[in-house]
């Protein structure tokens, strides 16, 4: 199986801009496929921008809402698959959300960001329940995670035992926090045996200020890719060969004793 060559938009787009964040995931779309990507990964609630705070009830839409439709048509014209975050609105609630859509423009997958960061997600946000959410990808097992999310180990550790093999994390990752993008992430990736593609925010939004530092890390703890602060469009590879040698030869898994845990949950 080939590797899929995976491309991170870090960008923070045009916060409250629906239409101008759709161009710019637009134009990523077409550079990435033109560098041989076939997954592209933009950003924690890049459809309409992160720190939006009254139009987030606003400008959040159903799961296959205007926005999803226009994102399944730039993803079909390019022939790419596209994941984005966005605020999602179901059943009177609204979710940070996130979404895969394949190259020929299905719906393959809907994850809600289940561990909300501080006042702002928590005053505008439900959490979601669902904590593996996966889908096939060209031969590869991808799951799902939002921002925050990653950060618990239990969260990871689900997705290893459930089999992913790529695990897509947008993030709105911001100061002083950035050892989660420089340390922790790779150390997630390696304990748990799977490539985590962390695709972040960047520049001051209202209060906040993100860091960049998108990475692809893999199942050796290595970063096979990494951006900087500014906006960048970065790729690499996530290699089935690699991640089955190194799940062959790291024994994380397979030396985990279960009946010690129960303490934990």
């Amino acid at each position: 199986m080939p590797p899929l060559r995976t491309a991170l938009l870090q960008s923070s787009g045009v916060p409250g801009d629906v239409a101008a964040n759709l161009k710019v995931l637009d134009d990523a779309a077409g550079r990435a496929a033109r560098a041989g990507a076939r997954l592209l990964v933009a950003p924690e609630m890049f459809l309409t921008g992160y720190a939006i705070g009254d139009d987030v009830p606003v400008l959040a839409e159903a799961a296959d809402g205007p926005g999803a439709q226009a994102v399944a048509a730039l993803a079909a014209r390019h022939g790419i698959a596209v994941h984005y975050g966005y605020p999602e609105r179901a059943g009177g609630l609204v979710h940070n959300s996130a979404q895969l859509i394949a190259s020929d423009g299905t719906r393959l997958a809907n994850y809600r960001k289940t561990h909300l960061f501080g006042c702002f997600e928590q005053q505008w946000f439900t959490p979601g329940d669902r904590p593996v959410v996966q889908a096939e990808l060209d031969g590869v097992r991808v799951g799902f995670l939002i921002c925050y999310d990653v950060e618990f180990p239990e969260n990871v550790r689900a997705h290893a035992l459930a089999g992913t093999d790529l695990l897509l994390v947008p993030t709105a990752q911001m100061h002083p926090f950035q050892f989660v993008a420089e340390s922790l992430v790779p150390v997630r990736a390696f304990e748990s045996q799977l490539y985590i593609a962390y695709v972040n925010r960047t520049g001051a939004e209202g209060e906040f200020e993100f860091v960049g530092l998108s990475s692809l890390a893999g199942p050796d703890g290595t970063v096979r890719t990494r951006a900087g602060r500014g906006e960048e469009l970065v790729v690499g590879e996530v290699d089935p060969a690699l991640l089955a040698a190194s799940r062959e030869n790291n024994p994380y898994l397979r030396d985990r004793r279960p009946g010690l845990y129960g303490s934990l949950s």
